[in-house]
């Protein structure tokens, strides 16, 4: 049974959020349609642009995402504040460009509109939404791909997944998961390999600016976020590379030596955090984290559990 967006993600609330958004009517959103032979490739593309340019407009931080052939995913950090300290002029140029018209310079519009109070009070509140943000990001790419396809219709699935991340362990956790997703789907083995991921987008970054590898990890995308966890964006893409090899042993490559300095510094073993990673797609559901968050998560939304309770409790159980 579906419930109210609202419950899991209260408005003007800041959260990170693992979604996911699926194709209908068996459409590839990219790569190659096995029945028919066609390639969507070149989609992939579309989508990581779109990422890209509403990140420059929304209040939010990419933390990750990965587009698979037929669904996308991303992690995306809501930070109300943010838009709550972009004046009138502010909201109005983010929202223009969101909805650009032809022939009427955005200029002008975005002057006009914002000179109306209460519209930028509602427009502030949306440029800081996650179901606007998701909305805004699928709209483009389903009438892109239909007019491709010679269709109309739906093209994504009516809601979009969503799973909130109740703590800093959940952020990373899901920050693996989605970066690793081409790994276990076996379409590359290597995150050099995995092309429209933020795995690669750190990777690329760290290649053209060495220094960056020992930079703090951070976004990948938009605002600055917060912290995560205490660890360079090398430690974490040889975390993530550590935990794919455990997860696909038919990469290239061994595991030799100790394992990463990362995981001991979050308390973790090879194998417990393995199971955490894993656990993202499968254990847990409408949110991640310790059993006391989930516990705590549950009460805040007037249930009386949530499920990966007792798998936290697990994995808790299993490291003491």
């Amino acid at each position: 049974m579906t419930s109210a967006r609202a419950i899991l993600v209260p408005p003007e609330s800041p959260g990170t959020y693992h979604c996911v958004s699926r194709c209908v009517r068996r459409a590839w959103l990219c790569g190659t349609d096995r029945e028919t032979g066609r390639s969507f490739e070149h989609r992939r593309q579309w989508v990581e642009d779109r990422i890209h340019e509403l990140s420059e407009i929304f209040a939010v931080a990419i933390w990750g995402y990965a587009v698979m052939s037929n669904h996308l995913h991303i992690v995306v950090q809501v930070i109300p504040e943010a838009s709550a300290s972009w004046n009138a002029d502010e909201v109005a140029k983010r929202w223009t460009r969101l909805y650009p018209r032809e022939n009427q310079d955005s200029a002008t519009r975005a002057q006009a509109l914002a000179g109306n109070e209460e519209r930028i009070k509602e427009l502030r509140k949306r440029l800081a939404d996650l179901s606007w943000f998701m909305r805004r990001l699928a709209e483009p790419i389903a009438r892109r791909a239909n007019r491709e396809d010679g269709c109309k219709g739906h093209f994504w699935e009516a809601r979009f997944k969503c799973q909130t991340l109740l703590d800093d362990t959940a952020v990373l956790s899901a920050m693996a998961y989605v970066d690793l997703n081409p790994v276990r789907a076996k379409v590359c083995d290597s995150l050099e390999a995995s092309e429209h991921t933020s795995a690669r987008a750190r990777i690329d970054v760290i290649s053209k600016n060495r220094q960056a590898a020992e930079c703090a990890l951070g976004p990948v995308l938009g605002l600055p976020g917060f912290g995560v966890q205490k660890m360079s964006q090398a430690d974490y893409l040889e975390l993530v590379d550590h935990t794919g090899r455990q997860i696909h042993p038919g990469k290239r490559g061994a595991i030799t030596g100790p394992p990463p300095a990362a995981l001991a510094r979050i308390g973790y073993t090879p194998e417990r955090w393995r199971s955490q990673v894993l656990a993202v797609g499968s254990d847990y559901y409408r949110a991640i984290g310790t059993a006391e968050a989930l516990v705590e998560k549950a009460a805040e939304i007037g249930q009386k559990w949530l499920r990966g309770v007792v798998f936290a409790r697990y994995l808790k159980k299993a490291s003491g």
